[in-house]
């Protein structure tokens, strides 16, 4: 806890759960970013995403008390089987960003996202009520941007999940989980 000015405040970490890829992965989506900025036409407010934060979000988390981050790290292990994950389709969403997501969820995929849900109302968070549409975004502020229709599939063998922390635009993965 920090006191400024007679009021305590409360140090917070802003975290997220995700796929990390592993440097060949990471590699592939670059091609695929790169491929979607080149084959296009992309606006001017168009802002693609850095190759070092090319990732699958799992959960959005938020800004959380720093204190309890030993007890996040511990409550985010839950039972992980491998699976696939074939990225294969650009798409431009309605808000403007530009994405790389799959033709349908793996049940690994699915499994996993429930699994860390429930993990989630265990420690007393509440999981994002909205549908969970894996993908991983390739640009931001997107809109009128036409992308490929077409390109080599990204195979993810995915082996784990992280923790990240994002803190001053720089992510940091705190924990791997297989």
């Amino acid at each position: 806890m920090l006191q400024m000015d007679g009021q305590t405040t409360t140090s917070t970490t802003r975290l997220f759960l995700a796929l990390w890829p592993d440097p060949g992965v990471r590699h592939l989506l670059v091609q695929w970013r790169d491929r979607i900025q080149h084959c296009g036409t992309w606006p001017k407010a168009a802002s693609p995403v850095h190759a070092d934060k090319l990732h699958v979000t799992l959960h959005f988390l938020g800004a959380l008390p720093s204190e309890r981050l030993s007890e996040l790290l511990d409550g985010f292990a839950v039972p992980f089987e491998p699976f696939r994950l074939d990225l294969n389709r650009a798409a431009l969403w309605h808000n403007g960003i530009a994405v790389l997501e799959p033709d349908a969820t793996p049940a690994g995929l699915a499994a996993l996202h429930a699994r860390l849900s429930d993990a989630l109302v265990a420690l007393g968070l509440q999981p994002e009520a909205r549908r969970y549409r894996p993908h991983v975004t390739m640009a931001r502020r997107a809109t009128g941007a036409t992308v490929p229709q077409d390109g080599p599939p990204v195979l993810w063998d995915v082996r784990g999940y992280a923790l990240v922390e994002s803190k001053n635009g720089v992510y940091t993965v705190l924990r791997n989980y297989a």
